[in-house]
């Protein structure tokens, strides 16, 4: 199939172009933007199954102001001294003066408590947490407040819900920017070390290029008639995905297209040959990534249901482009492809990759032993593994938002960023008894974690509770003493939980809600969509491996080593942020990362080192002399993707984000491990010393009838040999 395939691009390579360039053209103009999907709202993720989500549709029925987008103003003196009088007198007119000066959306700005240095209110903008129009009035807000305290002695800053976005937002497009140019130049900069030619250092830049004005209109063409809803991150993701798939594909057909150049071919079969060769494991490698983000489908946190689907659509796209864009572009180009370097021309001897292949064909067992125990090592970290879900950690610290709530904290608990909010409902649809709710409030005040009971927004703390205009709904504030976000924050949910249900009113139903309670039920999400999308995944990836070498005995074995992978990197991860740098926890979406790209990756190298072993099989070699072989030839291709995708991964460490920090080390070291630890030293001398019996029973490995011949002695193959 591939080889036809070959045949077709290589013979008509200039319909190939147009066909792409033209999708690329028509995609930009007439499909609709993938940044129009984007939400900044984790909790919209949730199903409706949980209590934070059924609390917040009842906060949005009967009381609508509650479920407006909020920014904290924090007061301050700029000499650090304590709020006089008249400061806290200046504080309320500012903020009246405020809610009265028309900024589109705002519907209030609300005075609030003033306590020893720190002074608060509040303003509530009108909106979902999603509509860019939210972000838009928070900014005019913020223009019409800073002459206000201009002359006075107070320093105003902006924190809380909106804000954070607002100086996120701008966070994200920086460090998409960063990722983007740092990715480029660092690709550019390896392929020439690796090629020493402009033509193949480029080549990879322009083709991805192209995939991605492809790509991107096509998830979201997807995502609009499906109603898929984008985490904001996946635009930053996908560039990094791209880039380094993309380049990896590319890097394997390179490589085997030069190799097939200096066994004599000429240019057009050259590429024919190599399409056919490796085809079959770039679309192996391709569908290994897509099931497993495809499996994603199984979360029920939207925001993993959404992230993997559109990822999948990518990989597709690229893998597709790497089997017929790729290849008409180089077998119009040549040879030159790799000018000025004359390299491609002849077979160089003694490499280092040779030297390894030889040491994994002599001791197969020491080597699996050594490297199998390198990873063990690293996967012993994983037992301190800690998930993070206090998100306002993870941001950048040098924002006006980060600032503001630093200040807040030094004269009121962090949990008034964003109070957890106990609904109380009617279950008949009698108004309330008022005294019953307001005992039932004031017995939460002991609960552990709680720093006060109050009425969400009003400045005295009596009384407890706000009512809805016809009295059947009744909301109290929980202002908790942690971070909103923290994890101590959210184990404080479960026992305020029970402790509500078991003193709720009679004939009332009562709910926890608010983002507190929301990424809650997001970490009970995360931690069953775990559950249920690697075990799945796994099978469907070893199904895939099963068909493509005909084998039920090596995709065992090839899981077991990414599954140590996976470990091995989450151990790494956790050595490096909790135990070294002292952090409570690595970001709670990181192993769902780790999963997405070092897995998937991590199946691909093995893909490429397990069909290369295969067809030394084929060519009559014994095991051991096959796993030398197949290190040899495939070593630098899987070394070189490696390399330039760990790279690719690491400049999100650059984005100035802890999250993407945690997540560029993350996948980088992960990358790392998989191509030179596993793929190259433990997957080959594993199946070097299972033997034949690696292929059972399929027997993929038996010597085709006209060969029996090393590799060394072999002519080049043609099209029609197979």
């Amino acid at each position: 199939m591939f080889g036809r395939l070959g045949r077709l691009v290589v013979h008509n390579p200039w319909k190939v172009i147009a066909g792409w360039v033209v999708a690329a053209v028509a995609l930009v103009l007439f499909a609709p933007s993938l940044s129009d999907l984007t939400n900044q709202d984790q909790a919209s993720f949730l199903p409706s199954k949980y209590e934070s989500v059924q609390a917040d549709k009842l906060a949005e029925k009967a009381f609508p102001q509650s479920t407006e987008q909020t920014a904290l103003l924090v007061f301050k003196r700029g000499d650090g001294n304590d709020l006089t009088e008249a400061d806290k007198t200046k504080v309320k007119q500012i903020a009246a003066d405020l809610g009265g000066a028309g900024v589109e959306h705002v519907s209030k700005v609300e005075a609030g408590p003033a306590e020893g240095k720190i002074a608060l209110a509040t303003s509530y903008i009108k909106g979902e947490e999603q509509d860019k129009f939210v972000n838009e009035a928070l900014k005019d807000l913020r223009d019409k407040a800073k002459p206000m305290v201009e002359g006075t002695d107070l320093k105003l800053g902006f924190t809380g819900g909106v804000a954070i976005n607002v100086d996120n937002e701008e966070a994200f497009k920086k460090a998409e920017a960063i990722v983007g140019i740092v990715t480029i130049v660092l690709i550019i900069v390896l392929l020439l070390a690796i090629y020493r030619s402009p033509i193949a250092a480029l080549l990879p830049v322009l083709m991805v290029f192209l995939v991605s004005m492809v790509a991107s209109p096509v998830i979201a063409i997807v995502g609009k008639a499906t109603g898929l809803q984008v985490d904001q991150s996946l635009n930053t993701i996908l560039i990094v995905v791209l880039f380094g798939i993309g380049t990896d594909y590319i890097l394997f057909l390179l490589f085997r297209y030069r190799e097939r150049l200096r066994a004599g071919d000429d240019k057009k079969q050259a590429m024919i040959v190599s399409v056919e060769r490796v085809g079959e494991a770039i679309a192996s490698a391709a569908g290994a990534v897509v099931i497993a983000f495809g499996a994603m489908l199984l979360a029920t946190f939207g925001s993993f249901k959404s992230m993997g689907p559109g990822l999948a659509i990518a990989v597709i796209v690229m893998a597709i482009a790497a089997l017929t864009l790729v290849p008409a572009v180089v077998s119009l180009i040549g040879p030159k492809v790799f000018w000025p370097s004359k390299t491609w021309q002849k077979t160089p001897k003694g490499t280092a990759f040779n030297k390894i292949g030889g040491l994994v064909g002599r001791k197969p067992a020491a080597v699996a032993i050594v490297s199998g125990v390198i990873m063990v090592a690293f996967a012993a970290g994983a037992l301190n593994f800690k998930a993070d879900y206090d998100q306002l950690s993870q941001l950048p610290s040098d924002t006006e938002s980060a600032k503001a709530m630093k200040d807040m904290q030094l004269s009121f608990p962090a949990g008034t960023l964003n109070p957890t909010k106990v609904y109380v409902q009617s279950k008949a649809g009698a108004k309330l008894d008022r005294a019953a709710v307001e005992r039932f409030a004031t017995s939460l005040t002991d609960t552990k974690g709680v720093d006060e009971v109050s009425a969400v927004g009003d400045v005295e703390p009596k009384p407890h509770a706000k009512y809805s205009d016809d009295g059947t709904s009744a909301e109290i504030g929980i202002i908790l003493k942690d971070s909103p976000f923290a994890n101590s924050a959210l184990d404080t949910i479960k026992p305020l939980r029970a402790e509500v249900h078991e003193k709720a009113p009679e004939g009332t139903k009562v709910m926890v809600g608010g983002s507190t309670a929301s990424f809650t039920d997001i970490r009970s999400a995360t931690n069953r969509d775990l559950s249920v999308i690697f075990p799945v995944a796994g099978l469907l990836i070893a199904l895939v491996l099963g068909l493509l070498l005909r084998s039920v005995v090596a995709p065992w074995y090839l899981m077991l080593a990414v599954v140590l992978g996976f470990i091995s990197t989450i151990g790494a991860t956790v050595l490096v942020f909790q135990t070294l740098m002292g952090n409570s926890g690595v970001m709670f979406m990181l192993p769902v990362m780790i999963y997405m790209f070092v897995v998937a990756i991590g199946t691909d190298y093995n893909i490429l080192m397990v069909a290369r072993l295969r067809e030394e099989a084929k060519e009559g070699h014994e095991p051991r002399k096959a796993a030398a072989l197949a290190v040899e030839h495939a070593g630098p291709s899987i070394a070189a993707a490696g390399v330039i995708l760990a790279g690719t991964f690491a400049s999100l460490m650059m984005a100035g984000i802890d999250m993407m920090t945690q997540m560029g080390f993350a996948v980088s070291i992960g990358i790392c491990i998989s191509a030179f630890v596993m793929s190259m030293f433990l997957v080959p001398s594993v199946t070097a010393l299972i033997g034949h019996k690696a292929w059972w029973p399929g027997h993929g490995d038996r010597a085709r009838p006209e060969t029996g011949r090393g590799y060394e002695d072999r002519e080049p193959v043609l099209a029609g040999d197979r």
